[in-house]
Parts: structure tokens; sequence; C-alpha cells
């Protein structure tokens, strides 16, 4: 009997997950079946009851209903560490046991690491943006043990707030990161190697207030956003970065679901190839 999955949104039409998790199922021969479901603003939590009686494994969770995943899995199910400490599910497991995860910063991680080949040990790493999707990817950053991690923001109290529960997350027994929150109006100065925008800017091609001298040489310069050269990718680009979108860190970030689901962890470079050749 075929397995059935899916991600769950608002607007859903444009998600590309079906794609990827149909070349995943392909490549690792998996019986599974993976569709796109438009749940309405307010019943997200009703589409999943009825995904559950309907027998799903399991279902990604896209924008804007990851923290009404968060909120549901904690009500009815289990939530696994990081979402817990990102505040944000991406990825549930339905049948036969209700769990959350947030598959997210993993997904980062490994396109950063693997696929561009940039180590975070040791480096300076910038994340502009505080909201769900700079919270979904802390964790697993401090994990890779940078020299020093910094959040800048528009609203600086939400950057001090993210850096405080961060901190409190760290072990320092086994991790010497240093966690700050820089206004953007004191980014002037300072260098890093590792620049994330996690801010939605790049929706409406909007510059962010940062200075261009924080580009270290040899920096990378990762927009969570895809499909689309941002403002903040040419800044990057023009100040000597090399650039990247946020791609990769779909397609690894699903392939992390996959695993969590299937037990079985797919090959990404060609997906995301894939996906790429079809903008």
């Amino acid at each position: 009997m075929t397995d059935k999955y899916a991600v769950i949104g608002n607007p859903i039409s444009h998600s590309k997950s079906p794609l990827i998790h149909e070349a995943f199922a392909k490549q690792t021969n998996q019986d599974m079946s993976y569709e796109a479901i438009l749940a309405p603003l307010d019943g997200f939590e009703a589409k999943v009851l009825d995904l559950i009686e309907k027998g799903y494994k399991g279902v990604n969770v896209t924008v804007p209903f990851k923290f009404d995943a968060l909120k549901f899995v904690f009500v009815n199910g289990v939530l696994n560490p990081l979402a817990e400490r990102a505040q944000a599910v991406n990825t549930i497991m339905l049948n036969p046991n209700l769990i959350g995860d947030n598959t997210d910063g993993i997904g980062l991680v490994n396109d950063v690491t693997k696929n561009f080949k940039f180590s975070i040990r040791n480096k300076k790493v910038l994340v502009l943006g505080s909201g769900g999707a700079a919270f979904g990817v802390l964790q697993p950053l401090v994990n890779q043990n940078p020299m020093k991690l910094t959040i800048s923001n528009r609203n600086f109290a939400k950057a001090e707030v993210a850096v405080q529960l961060l901190s409190e997350l760290i072990d320092t027994s086994q991790c010497t990161t240093i966690c700050e929150a820089i206004k953007f109006e004191d980014l002037e100065g300072h260098e890093f190697d590792l620049v994330i925008n996690a801010t939605s800017t790049g929706l409406t091609d909007t510059a962010l207030p940062i200075p261009n001298t924080i580009f270290a040489k040899g920096c990378l310069a990762y927009d969570m956003m895809y499909g689309r050269v941002t403002p903040f990718m040419k800044q990057a680009k023009e100040n000597g970065a090399q650039v990247a979108d946020g791609l990769g860190m779909l397609v690894e970030q699903a392939a992390e679901a996959f695993y969590l689901w299937r037990g079985v962890r797919p090959e990404t470079l060609s997906v995301i190839q894939e996906i790429r050749n079809l903008a």
C-alpha cells in the first residue's frame, strides 16, 4: 500500500516540495505519494486531523503554519528538541505517533558545509533577521562551533531575545561560540565569513541597511530566498563575496524530513540541479 505524505501551506501552488520528494522516492525506490495541500488560514488543525484520519504518514509545513504546527504538536504529540528550540515545526510524523520536528537549520548547514564545502567551524557568522526563519537555523549553526555568531535585526530587542535564548542552550563545555546582538547601524567595522539573510526583504526587492564592509575576504553570502537574485545577493557579489540562494537549503531540509519519515537518506545534488533547471 502506497504511503501518503503532503506539504500544507497557504498559498501552496508554487511549492517545489512535491517535485523534490517525488525525485527522492524514485531515487530510493520508496512506495509513497506526496502532494501539496492548501489549508484555510484558520484551518490548519482541522486539515491535519483529516489527514491523520485518512492514514497519511507525515506532512511538511510551510508559510504561514509553522507556528500553528508547533502549537498543534505541543498539545497533541511530542516536540523534538530542534523544533522546541526553533519555536517552529516544519515536519510532522503523523502515524502511528505524532512527532514534530524542524529540519530547516540542518538543511541550511548541510547546504553550506556539504554542497558549498564551506566550514563554519571557527568562522564569524552574521545572521540578518530574528524572526521564525532565523530562529530555525540558530541552534544548528551553533552546533558547528563558529567563533562568533552575531544576530542583527531592525527590531534590536528581538535580536537580543534571540541571543539570550541561544546562549541558554549552549553547552559551554562543548561549545565556545560567542553570541551577540548588533544593530544594523553598528555593523560598520565588523567583518564576517558567513552572512545569512533570514529576512523577507528579497520578496519586495528591498535593500537591507547594512554596510558593504561586512563581507570578509572569502565570505559566503547566503540568502534563504530562492528563485531570484535579491538586493542582498547583488550587494554581496559587488563586494567580493560568493553568493548562494536558498534552493539548496530547501532540498536539504526536505532530505532530512524524508530521512525522518523513511529511514533512508537521499542524494541531493542532482535534485538541486533538477529543480534549478526548471526555473
